[in-house]
């Protein structure tokens, strides 16, 4: 049995928020993820009906990516772990993140999937 932890959706979230932050502008606390989502998207959106249909887009993207690692984890995912990275553990944590590019890394085999 494996642990796996894995909230894609909350990790673009998290890293939204700190860009605000970072920015000299952080968001008020009580914002919910959908509304943290659609400030971001209106900052190039023309509108706040395409941000909200951008933060949408996005959202099914990323818990799409990660039903799909799920979905495949035993057959695909966890052989490639194995085979590059010689990690013999059976916890795994994916996490997105953007570093020149979006990634999702497994945090202890230092596996990345570029997308």
């Amino acid at each position: 049995m494996h642990d796996i932890t894995i909230d894609l959706y909350r990790n673009w979230i998290d890293t939204v928020k700190e860009v605000f932050r970072g920015s000299g502008n952080p968001l008020p606390g009580d914002l919910s993820d959908t509304e943290v989502a659609i400030r971001y998207f209106r900052q190039t959106a023309p509108s706040d009906e395409e941000a909200a249909a951008q933060q949408q887009q996005n959202e099914e993207r990323l818990r799409g990516l990660q039903q799909t690692i799920m979905d495949n984890f035993e057959t695909v995912i966890l052989p490639d772990i194995r085979n590059r990275t010689r990690y013999k553990g059976d916890r795994f944590c994916f996490q997105w993140v953007y570093n020149n590019g979006e990634h999702i890394i497994e945090e202890y085999s230092s596996y990345r999937i570029p997308l």
